[in-house]
């Protein structure tokens, strides 16, 4: 009973709509209908600006931060890893805004920060350079699943695997849309100027 507690209390800290409570409070709009419609950190940087989506990015990383402190915290002998997994699973799909979330990859960086802070270096060190070769963060974000796959694969210390194999086909179900518009030459780069045409000005919210 207490385990279901705890993980249900992770799937609710992850379903916090940062992106979206910060859209709608200063600037009026739900960012789920502005620029690639997706309520995380990449399109809040791309619609509301660096400010605000520097703000959603560290509040998604703190989320699955605070998710996997939980063991620590109430003393509990759960893996602070799978706390956080439930966590970004509620990031993605929460409860608070129909089930329509964001794409995993701040809230997952939350969770590798407190429960393995190698896996963290690792895997976003190689989610910046596969974005900066690519100029595509979606490639970055999927590279972040089959790091964290190929981590699992090969460590003694990370038990079922099965659940990365699983967190690696979340992560592509979530950037079906953009790998079709890649497949269709659609996808902006992250160098792109035509998204600035997305860009939202607060003052002009009435």
């Amino acid at each position: 009973m207490y385990l279901i507690i705890i993980l249900l209390a992770s799937y609710l800290i992850g379903s916090f709509p940062t992106a979206l409570i910060i859209g709608r409070v200063f600037y009026g709009i739900d960012i789920r209908k502005h620029g690639s419609q997706n309520p995380g950190a990449t399109n809040s940087i791309r619609v509301l600006g660096k400010k605000a989506g520097i703000a959603v990015l560290l509040l998604d990383i703190g989320k699955g931060a605070l998710a996997a402190c939980l063991p620590y915290l109430l003393m509990v002998d759960i893996n602070p890893l799978y706390t956080g997994l439930i966590a970004v699973v509620g990031h993605c799909f929460p409860i608070f805004a129909g089930f329509r979330g964001g794409k995993a990859i701040a809230t997952t960086a939350g969770t590798l920060l407190v429960a393995n802070p190698l896996l963290f270096l690792i895997t976003y060190i190689t989610f910046i350079l596969v974005v900066f070769l690519t100029k595509y963060v979606f490639i970055g974000s999927i590279s972040v699943g089959i790091t964290i796959l190929l981590y699992a694969v090969m460590s003694s210390e990370v038990n079922h695997d099965w659940l990365f194999v699983l967190f690696l086909i979340l992560l592509i179900f979530l950037h079906r849309s953009n790998i079709i518009n890649f497949i269709q030459h659609k996808e902006p780069k992250i160098n792109d100027k035509n998204v600035k045409k997305d860009r939202i000005n607060p003052k002009k919210i009435g």
